[in-house]
């Protein structure tokens, strides 16, 4: 199998620790290798380094080859500017196809944490197989809580199953839900969280593009025609001549996933995380009797007095103390502070915007 890792984006939701000169996937959260090595060590019995690539932006490029040293140089995609996942997918997919027109890609975030490594290598293992049977294969996270900020995935007939583990056909992708609609999906158990993790044949998902996303193809033909024959630095050109023509920004999902047929959805229960907001950043981490979770800091630099579900994070070495307060985020590097509530961690981002209006990072 080959592998399609996204690696292009600023992760302003995590605010102050990730910024736009280094997001969030570039960070180690939590663990001893940043969120790009782990996501291709964990892919990586699946589809080796030279059948491994990588799609960032150019700002990023010497972070990527710094992190990912046993990547070939060329296995390092780079777009000149982001238009959506379709594209960033796509491209990859012209690539892999240029290599071999039948292969097995699999598409992964390099910002998601698993806690559950292998189970989630036999579901993408098992998802190779689906997909070698002409379907679109997408992993669904089986939800364990009536979560409102991620789409679901509504699967109905069973396809195949293997070892525990089964494939649906995906009925419909639905929108994020209002409270009572995710519990709602919850009790009807025929509902995933739609992680953004696929499994499909290159020629397929190329297929695909060209009938739903025709402006997208054409620019991705010729990008393979050249990655056929031509040397990186060919393909390289390429890619800076003829990615202007993509005007718009379309998602994987709203661009095939929601209007294809042949889709298959295996639901996982792999300890899935996106990291997508300071609230999931918590959840990775041991806490006290009190829901407490300190990160950075040991007990001579931090005093909490009546406090409870609180994160602190820091990497500033400075002495914090609180007192009375529940339910917080407060993460410092020394030059910025941020202060919010679990509640609220969704407008980070608006923090993000309004600062940078004022002039700041």
């Amino acid at each position: 199998m080959y592998a399609a890792i996204l690696a292009g984006g600023s992760g302003t939701r995590l605010w102050p620790l990730s910024t736009k000169a280094t997001p969030k996937q570039f960070l180690r959260l939590p663990g001893p290798r940043t969120m790009l090595q782990e996501t291709v060590h964990r892919v990586g019995p699946l589809a080796p380094a030279e059948q491994t690539f990588v799609v960032t932006s150019g700002d990023y490029r010497a972070e990527v080859r710094a992190q990912l040293p046993e990547l070939p140089a060329g296995n390092v995609l780079v777009e000149p500017a982001p238009r959506g996942t379709a594209a960033a997918i796509g491209l990859a997919a012209a690539l892999i196809a240029a290599r071999d027109p039948q292969a097995v890609m699999g598409v992964f975030s390099a910002d998601h944490a698993i806690a559950d490594v292998e189970s989630f290598r036999a579901a993408v293992a098992f998802g190779e197989r689906i997909a070698a049977q002409g379907y679109l294969v997408t992993l669904g996270i089986t939800p364990t809580y009536p979560e409102t900020g991620y789409g679901y995935i509504r699967y109905a007939a069973p396809i195949a199953h293997e070892g525990g583990i089964a494939a649906y056909a995906a009925e419909a992708f639905v929108e994020k839900p209002k409270h009572p609609t995710a519990e709602e999906y919850l009790r009807a158990g025929c509902y995933v969280w739609n992680a953004g993790i696929f499994v499909w044949r290159v020629d397929h998902i190329l297929a695909e593009m060209r009938r739903y996303l025709p402006a997208l193809a054409d620019v991705l033909d010729e990008i393979g025609a050249v990655a056929a024959t031509g040397s990186q630095d060919a393909i390289e050109r390429m890619i800076a001549a003829v990615w202007p023509r993509l005007r718009d920004t379309v998602t994987i999902d709203y661009g095939i996933m929601e209007r294809a047929s042949g889709i298959a959805v295996i639901p996982t229960s792999v300890g899935w995380n996106d990291i997508g907001s300071w609230a999931q950043v918590a959840t990775l981490f041991d806490t006290d009797e009190l829901g407490n979770a300190v990160v950075g800091l040991d007990e001579r630099h931090y005093c909490a007095v009546d406090t409870g579900d609180t994160l602190l994070f820091s990497t500033s070495g400075r002495v914090v103390a609180t007192a009375g307060v529940e339910g917080l985020i407060i993460v410092d590097t020394g030059d910025k502070l941020l202060i919010c509530s679990k509640e609220h961690v969704q407008k980070v981002k608006d923090v993000v915007a309004e600062m940078q209006k004022r002039g700041h990072g």
